[in-house]
């Protein structure tokens, strides 16, 4: 089984480092990864990861969905009014339609069984769209109208919809339509009338648990002081939102899935330091999850299957998207402020299947529902076909159909490394600096460029300043350059030049004769600089 997991990790990380830099998402590497790994091809993966396949899924799922509620903006949400409920129920719904539609005429399926399909095919996949939507929010794409927000709030309830149809479908056509339910006073209901009242139910106790669950996490993290840091926290937060999958499952009355991603969203709105701290270490959880999902979801394909369904199956799904969805996405930004652009990337942006097509996908055959084999068949392609093209495409679109906006630090995790420009000279006050820069660097995890102006050359002082750079910047990842020219001018530029978040230098304690005869060049830097500057000051 040690085997089997450094196989995975190994392989899917390096893999899928080496699709990202031939441009490609990372995904498709994990995925091939997967199927090379897996009992269709190589038959390297122990019998025990393989069963456990499922509560791996279920961990990463729990880990994505952390990240989406930790990134939601409400303010957004409620700029948007009802799009994001729309986004819910509307797509999904038109999508699962017309694949029944579709597959009554391709497959001689019944309505019941084609409308099971569409369940399977129209979920869409958190692991895909959650990352993309995260990402845009990071640099700024559509979040000044809420786009990427709505998205990430109507997949989850999207999918929470097909998801509980998708069970009662199971039942039906497992047990019979005779199944009824009496309720008080002798009346009697079926359980597909019961549906619309089961989806309430479920959507309003997921959402009630999530807070809850987010009022205990805060009692226990801040206000009692379970915790001494900030992987304790993360460990903990986890922990309780693992519990509300697997209570879902023996509760089945409220969404797991939809509680875990609620409890990220309250998060927010408690206690906003704390969400801050879970967001970065969810984004660590999510390095090594993403891994285990995907690799697992490339081992369950079966290979053999694909064959006799993959004309049919692309029409399907072409359908599906190309007429089911996009009459739902229309329906779903009717009326508001979305441009025709901004309407055209719920295409890419919201279509991506995956995550539940792997956990569902091999139900019906379990369990020998007629054309079990063409569901499982179709909804491996329909991970082989989307969760690429999303993964690709999120990225690639917005740039050409999302207007720039402003980005919320506070609601997304910022990837870019800080990058310090420490400009020192040869004065007492160099190895201040250094240590200053050091410290904010540990911190941090920064980069530093250690910059030095050369007035008047002399080689034996630039090379005492490269030694004591490297005495106390020696777990630092650090460059020592050289330049020439007027002093505060250089720091500007080299900071420019290098992409730097900060400047770091010193302040002598002149007195005021001598700012009026020979100036200060931190005062020049700061009243100058567009980067913010730290000034070290020399003390007495």
């Amino acid at each position: 089984m040690l085997s089997s997991i450094l196989w995975i990790l190994l392989m899917g990380f390096f893999v899928g480092q080496i699709v990202r830099r031939l441009g490609g998402p990372p995904l498709v590497g994990m995925i091939l990864v997967g199927v090379v790994l897996g009992p269709q091809v190589g038959n390297v993966l122990s019998l025990d990861v393989l069963a456990s396949a499922d509560s791996l899924r279920t961990i990463a799922v729990m880990v994505i969905l952390m990240k989406a509620g930790l990134g939601l903006d409400r303010e957004k949400l409620a700029q948007q009014s009802t799009v994001a409920l729309r986004l819910g129920f509307l797509p999904a719904t038109f999508e699962a339609v017309a694949i029944a539609f579709t597959a009554i005429f391709l497959f001689n399926f019944d309505f019941p069984t084609g409308l099971l399909l569409g369940c399977v095919v129209g979920a869409e996949s958190p692991a895909v769209i959650v990352p993309g939507m995260l990402r845009l929010k990071s640099v700024g794409w559509g979040v000044t109208k809420g786009i990427p927000d709505a998205i990430l709030t109507g997949s989850a309830l999207s999918d929470v919809l097909l998801l509980l149809i998708f069970s009662l479908l199971l039942n039906f056509l497992g047990q019979g339509a005779t199944e009824t339910i009496t309720l008080p006073g002798g009346f009697t209901l079926t359980a597909l009338q019961l549906l619309p009242f089961q989806v309430i139910l479920q959507i309003a106790l997921g959402v009630l648990a999530g807070y809850f669950a987010a009022r205990l996490l805060v009692s226990l993290l801040t206000q009692q002081n379970w915790t001494q840091t900030a992987v304790q926290d993360v460990l903990l937060a986890a922990g309780l939102a693992l519990f509300l999958v697997i209570a879902a499952t023996a509760f089945p009355y409220f969404s797991g899935y939809l509680a875990t991603m609620a409890l990220g969203f309250f998060l927010i709105e408690l206690d906003a330091p704390l969400a801050r701290r879970l967001r970065g270490g969810f984004d660590g959880l999510w390095a090594i999850a993403e891994i285990f999902l995907f690799v697992l979801m490339g081992a369950s394909i079966q290979l053999q299957v694909l064959g006799n369904v993959l004309l049919p199956g692309l029409l399907i799904l072409a359908i599906g998207t190309l007429v089911g969805r996009s009459i739902g996405w229309y329906l779903s930004t009717l009326g508001n402020n979305w441009n025709w652009q901004e309407r055209l990337f719920l295409l890419p942006g919201n279509s991506a299947k995956a995550t539940v097509q792997a956990a569902i996908g091999t139900i019906p055959l379990a369990q020998g529902i007629e054309g079990g084999e063409v569901i499982l068949a179709i909804a491996a392609l329909s991970i082989l076909i989307t969760a690429p093209l999303g993964a690709w495409a999120i990225p690639t679109f917005a740039p050409k159909l999302l207007e720039r906006g402003e980005v919320d630090p506070t609601k997304v995790s910022l990837v870019q490394r800080p990058r310090l420009l420490v400009a020192i000279d040869t004065s007492f006050l160099t190895g201040k600096v250094l240590s200053k820069a050091a410290e904010l660097a540990r911190h941090s995890d920064a980069e530093v460029l250690v910059l030095h102006v050369i007035n008047v050359s002399q080689p034996q002082n630039v090379k005492q300043l490269q030694t004591q750079t490297h005495q106390l910047l020696a777990d630092i990842r650090y460059q020592f350059v050289t330049t020439t020219g007027s002093v505060p001018e250089q720091i500007i530029q080299v900071a420019q030049d290098h992409k730097a978040t900060e400047i770091i230098m010193g302040k002598r304690g002149h007195q005021p004769w001598e700012k009026v005869l020979v100036g200060s060049v931190s005062q020049a830097v700061v009243e100058t600089s567009s980067i913010p500057v730290m000034l070290v000051e020399s003390r007495p």
